[in-house]
């Protein structure tokens, strides 16, 4: 993806060097459509520079900070120099970020997609999560819940969220089910107790899973898991949800689970 628009001045860009001349660099923006800086020689490198070449080459990626902008004579000074290690490798895992998102595009809305679908997603995108590569991750992490700000058509993030659980690989994703338990015998309470330990897993979770159920309003109980992806996490949840049925179940009770907190009028 490039935007269309111009850089600001003091901005953080990625670009390839294009040309080298004594007097600078010329630098394609792989951020921005058709747009290139200069980098004058007095701005590739501290001291005094004797040949422009042994500190850049033609083709090399490089990270630049904006001085200056002017729209009139199409011109973008860039400097080099002012650029650090740390800034540097920042700017280019956003800029390979983006490009994966720009990839997930693709994937969920194919090749061929329509640029006025695509401009319309990653506005929206961009608007609540403030970039492509942060929407499609907070949408593996948490689903279509992730884009309820969105203006985005349920197929639309149906899609986003199915891509996203397939290709984005994060630290952790959090899962949300509810089971109502019921039990009207005299022990009625302790089933419903006995219930919630079975769903919590008795201890015989696994470590690396992070399960909590709490209470919503009778007979409804929130359970929330936390796991390295999305497919055990879903498992867990279900799995979780069964053992509590199964507990009320034995106990002259019953269960059943949903994914969506039922209103107080159903």
């Amino acid at each position: 993806m490039k935007y269309s628009g111009w850089p600001n001045p003091g901005e953080l860009v990625v670009g390839k060097v294009e040309e080298i001349e004594d007097f600078g660099v010329f630098v394609d923006l792989e951020e921005y459509e058709e747009k290139q800086g200069l980098i004058h020689i007095s701005e590739v490198a501290s001291g005094w520079i004797k040949n422009v070449r042994d500190h850049v080459r033609e083709g090399q990626t490089v990270v630049c900070k904006v001085l200056d902008v002017d729209r009139s004579s199409q011109q973008i000074d860039l400097t080099l120099k002012d650029v650090n290690e740390h800034q540097h490798k920042e700017t280019i895992q956003r800029w390979k970020n983006e490009q994966k998102a720009d990839n997930w595009m693709s994937l969920a809305f194919g090749e061929d997609v329509d640029e006025e679908t695509y401009s319309a997603v990653t506005d929206e995108l961009i608007d609540v999560h403030g970039s492509l590569y942060e929407g499609f991750e907070q949408a593996a992490i948490h689903g279509a819940e992730s884009l309820s700000e969105t203006d985005l058509s349920d197929e639309k993030v149906e899609a986003i969220v199915e891509t996203a659980r397939e290709n984005v690989s994060v630290p952790y994703v959090t899962v949300t089910g509810y089971v109502d338990l019921v039990c009207s015998s005299e022990k009625g309470v302790d089933a419903v107790k006995e219930a919630l330990r079975a769903a919590e897993g008795n201890g015989e979770v696994s470590n690396e899973i992070d399960l909590e159920v709490t209470y919503v309003g009778a007979p409804e109980y929130r359970i929330r898991v936390q796991a390295p992806n999305y497919k055990t996490a879903e498992t867990e949840l279900e799995a979780s949800a069964q053992r509590a049925s199964e507990a009320i179940a034995e106990l002259g009770g019953s269960g059943s689970f949903h994914r969506e907190r039922k209103t107080d009028d159903e």
